[in-house]
């Protein structure tokens, strides 16, 4: 087995299922910087990856004849990706895939990866983690405990990132539960902490995640796992939302929290609306398993069913009379308003006739026209100095 992957066709990888643009790409130099430093390892059992966007880290490792790879990607689309790329880089058949969605089957994968749970089995007896640095310091931490406490007392972990999104913080953090963290030069404006011998004091008793604190204005309990969007607090434009959410077609009996995150407006109302059932879905494997939690803290599990899914992918046509939504305005790091329109046109897939999509949105985007044309007459709600709140109802 070589140790090395000359000319690895990183231009060949595509983000498919995700967003596709110009200016957006599947892999960058923190991925090949990673992979170069990885290269002597990669061959040893017990190699882990965490964080992988669209497969580089996995298949560059793989290509060098690593088998066994057990990875960790938080978004839905990113594990697609992996598998699309795989196939489409005819290593299908070096490895296994164990991620329970449709294309399995049609994918005939046996033997190099598997798609794994952010849980102590991830890295259990780890000798290698190959990581990109999440943007989340809670992220970081929750990772860093895991492997601390669960890898190999001799674990190497290879974390890197772009230089701008790489911040002191990150080294305090990893110190906090390895006593050796080493810097790379930097190349490409990426660079590489090297991380090593775990504090034994990192074997916390009890699980240190999800964490969990009540919001005072909605006296909802709020869970929240590290890469969770806004932690256990309620950002603004979803409390802008709540302001209003009594509103929001008060006879519907199904509901849609689309890119749920923790579960806050899931949650908020199946409590103030005992009647309805409520599907919670988003691509994040962090926000599902926030939500989850969040709704049983309330008390309200009987009724929020949550679901990791790409959009409303595994959601029947015409099915909810409410959907409620505060999208995102970027991806990555890249300001694209790609994500909000192709959940914008979910929602209009799977409303039912005269049902309405409630919208929270940064009003200097102007979705007006975009809701009109994915949905139907879109008329607004509340407008502060920063977001507008609008409903747009499903055309019968």
């Amino acid at each position: 087995m070589s140790s090395a992957a000359p000319g690895f066709p990183y231009e060949r990888l595509r983000r498919w299922p995700d967003v596709e643009a110009p200016n957006l790409f599947a892999s960058d130099a923190a991925d090949r910087l990673l992979a170069d430093l990885a290269a002597e390892a990669v061959g040893a059992p017990g190699l882990v990856v965490i964080g992988d966007a669209y497969g580089a880290l996995t298949l560059a490792a793989a290509a060098r004849g690593a088998r066994g790879i057990r990875v960790h990607q938080d978004a839905l689309t990113g594990e697609r990706a992996l598998d699309a790329n795989a196939a489409a880089l005819d290593l299908a058949g070096a490895y296994e895939h164990r991620a329970l969605d449709a294309n399995a089957a049609a994918l005939d994968l046996a033997g190099a990866y598997e798609h794994r749970a952010l849980d102590a089995g991830l890295v259990r007896g780890a000798r290698t983690v190959l990581l990109r640095l999440p943007r989340s310091l809670d992220a970081l931490d929750e990772i860093s405990g895991l492997i601390a406490e669960h890898a190999h007392p001799e674990v190497v972990v290879l974390a890197g990132g772009m230089l701008k999104h790489m911040t002191v913080a990150m080294n305090e953090v990893l110190g906090g539960f390895f006593h050796s963290v080493e810097a790379s030069l930097a190349r490409q404006k990426a660079r590489v902490l090297t991380v090593r011998e775990p504090h034994p004091a990192a074997a916390t008793p009890g699980p240190r995640w999800p964490r969990r604190s009540r919001d005072p204005e909605s006296g909802l309990w709020i869970c929240a796992h590290g890469a969770a969007f806004a932690g256990t607090s309620v950002d603004i434009g979803t409390r802008f939302l709540l302001s209003v959410l009594d509103d929001a077609v008060p006879g519907a009996h199904t509901a849609v929290d689309l890119g749920c995150g923790t579960g806050v407006l899931a949650s908020a109302l199946a409590v103030s609306r005992p009647g309805l059932r409520v599907v919670a879905t988003d691509q994040s494997a962090a926000a599902v398993a926030s939500a989850t939690a969040t709704a049983a803290a309330n008390g309200v599990a009987d009724r929020v069913t949550v679901v990791r899914d790409d959009g409303l992918a595994s959601q029947p046509d015409a099915s909810a009379e409410l959907i409620v939504l505060n999208p995102p305005f970027h991806i990555g790091s890249a300001v694209h308003t790609g994500a909000a329109l192709r959940l914008f046109a979910d929602a209009g897939r799977v409303l039912a006739p005269g049902g309405e999509l409630w919208t929270v949105w940064n009003s200097h985007l102007g979705y007006r026209a975009a809701l009109e044309r994915s949905v139907g007459p879109t008329r607004q709600i509340a407008r502060n100095a920063k977001f507008t709140v609008t409903a747009s109802r499903k055309r019968p």
